[in-house]
């Protein structure tokens, strides 16, 4: 079997299509790459080292930090096993975003959360699109309903 090039998991995370973020246990973002700066707006030299807050809406940071510091303290997740989370986020230019994400929890030798992994995909547009049809079609509904 051959072996992995050296630097080819770095190479892999730079280049995907998908937003990566990594972030330590205290919410500080430790790798962000060319598809999260694509998506959110902010270059690296902003991202890294900053809160996660620079991209979630303020309005959810309270729950948002909750649920964090529960997983913190517990290392458990119900978002884990690949599950795909659709949530608002922030665009550097202060437009909400829709995006769904997988989360991975990496844990040192000692079973205490380290890292965490988002993988994350901007779908606004898809978003958009579905809430178009959803209105199109209550409004195709309402009006077969009030036929005689």
């Amino acid at each position: 079997m051959t072996a992995i090039p050296e630097g080819l998991p770095r190479r892999i995370l730079d280049a995907s299509p998908d937003g990566v973020l990594v972030s330590d246990r205290d919410g500080k973002v430790a790798y962000w790459n060319a598809a999260a700066e694509r998506i959110f707006g902010f270059p690296p030299a902003e991202a890294l080292g900053a809160s996660m807050d620079l991209i979630i809406p303020e309005r959810l940071r309270g729950r948002h930090w909750d649920g964090w510091e529960k997983v913190m303290k517990t290392g458990v997740t119900r978002y884990g096993q690949g599950q795909l989370l659709a949530v608002p986020a922030l665009h550097k230019d202060g437009r909400q975003l829709s995006i769904e994400f997988s989360i991975e929890l990496l844990q040192d030798a000692g079973g205490r959360i380290e890292w965490v992994v988002a993988v994350i995909r901007d779908v606004t547009e898809r978003f958009a699109r579905d809430k178009a049809l959803r209105l199109q079609l209550k409004e195709l509904e309402a009006k077969v309903a009030a036929r005689p």
